[in-house]
């Protein structure tokens, strides 16, 4: 079996190589490193079905793998499909138009190391759970797949009703310079990301479930710094707090991540 994941692991390292680099490519042609957001969770589903057409295990109508290939599907493509959607038309991120400030001529390089090639390395560690259950055709389940399923649905709830509310929001020019507290934001001040947290603590369940493999669980570990600690909560809400007025009385009165009543 560990012959197999290796090979398996490494097909799927592979695939992420090409498509990163596939679209480094034509971010240099549109001059817009932000692409790179919308190839983040089409990445995903690249990385199941990889992982899935090219194993070795057999099928049958009783198999199982498809199960986490689907729930990464949908989840990647309502994300991919979003980021698209509100991003369509824009100028290029302020975080990559900044990189472009500071580098010139050497951005170029500098993105394909700093941007592509590590997000291609942080996409491979998250998907562990994802190869593995994908490739592992698993005959049987337990109570902690539907616990598994369960916990995926709610991240896909808070992600999708966040983004939505939040989208809604902004469409209002009179909102320009206003914090939004109403739906989801009262309880969390960032759905969405508590919701990605949920999504990848649910896929490694269902996988855990499948497979019996403990292992890939450094996927919603990473996944849970990453949006709590590194590029999700912390560097956002630098921003918000210069710029929106509003924001240190939100801070006060609602819990960053894990939803919770409103503080008085």
């Amino acid at each position: 079996m560990y012959a197999e994941l290796t090979t398996l692991l490494t097909r799927s390292g592979v695939a992420i190589a090409a498509m990163m680099l596939a679209v480094w490519l034509v971010s240099l042609i549109r001059k817009d490193a932000s692409i790179v957001d919308i190839a983040w969770g089409l990445g995903f589903v690249l990385v199941s079905w990889t992982a899935y057409f090219t194993s070795n295990g057999g099928t049958s109508d009783g198999d199982l793998s498809l199960v986490v290939p689907v729930l990464t599907t949908i989840w990647g493509l309502r994300l991919a499909f979003y980021l698209f959607w509100r991003n369509h038309g824009r100028s290029e991120d302020f975080r990559y138009r900044e990189m472009r400030s500071k580098w010139g001529r050497t951005f170029p390089v500098v993105s394909l190391l700093t941007v592509f090639t590590l997000q291609g390395a942080v996409m491979w560690v998250v998907s562990l759970p994802v190869q593995v259950a994908s490739a592992i055709h698993a005959q049987g389940h337990s109570p902690l797949t539907v616990i598994g399923i369960a916990v995926w649905a709610a991240g896909i709830f808070f992600e999708s009703v966040g983004d939505w509310q939040l989208a809604r929001f902004k469409s209002d020019p009179s909102n320009r310079d206003r914090v939004l507290d109403t739906g989801l934001w009262r309880y969390t001040r960032h759905p969405n990301y508590f919701g990605d947290f949920l999504v990848w603590w649910g896929l490694f369940l269902v996988s855990l479930s499948l497979t019996g493999i403990w292992w890939p669980i450094v996927s919603p570990i990473v996944m849970s710094v990453l949006l709590m600690r590194i590029s999700g909560v912390t560097l956002l809400e630098k921003s918000l707090v210069q710029s929106k007025p509003e924001y240190v009385r939100y801070v006060d009165r609602t819990n960053a991540f894990f939803p919770g009543p409103p503080r008085l």
